[in-house]
């Protein structure tokens, strides 16, 4: 793995019509929130060759959209055992199914996704205004990008909000 991307699901229903968390469905800002930053990773020429994606219906549904704005094919691999993963979970999950793949995306739920995000960006060196940025929220449909190949340390590349790129963000 050269490149890690870590993104947070769309903006969801509050409670979904069966009464659980993991089938709450998007909401139509969500959905949209989440074809833009699609958009906005294959802008910056950021493409997964994997998604690696918590196996609610929310971040399934996100996974969705960022693949169809970015018009490309990456293995989908989702899992239960990203729904609320904690940061050792997610490297786990890493560690387990990204061998062979150059850029890894993640696609799951706070706050185990902020908390990795922000380790890594500590352990990388990020700048004091990156690391107060990502320290400060990490909403609906944020996207962090690491050059990073799971053994060095990573490399803040990107920290892409929906509200600053066009769409509604959320928490």
């Amino acid at each position: 793995m050269d490149r890690l991307i870590l993104m947070r699901h769309g903006k969801a229903e509050r409670h979904a019509q069966s009464g659980g968390d993991f089938e709450r469905a998007l909401v139509d800002s969500g959905r949209a929130d989440a074809a833009v930053m699609g958009r906005i990773l294959a802008d910056a020429g950021i493409t997964p060759d994997l998604m690696l994606v918590s196996s609610a219906r929310r971040t399934r549904e996100t996974a969705e959209q960022v693949l169809t704005a970015l018009e490309q094919k990456a293995r989908v691999e989702p899992s239960r055992d990203l729904y609320h993963a904690d940061p050792e979970d997610i490297l786990q999950a890493l560690d387990d199914n990204g061998d062979g793949a150059a850029t890894v995306m993640v696609v799951g739920h706070n706050p185990g996704l902020h908390e990795l995000a922000l380790r890594l960006a500590v352990q990388g060196g990020a700048s004091p205004i990156q690391t107060n940025k990502l320290r400060g929220r990490f909403p609906t449909s944020t996207v962090v990008v690491f050059a990073w190949n799971g053994q060095s340390a990573p490399v803040l590349e990107h920290l892409f909000y929906a509200h600053e790129n066009g769409g509604a963000g959320g928490e």
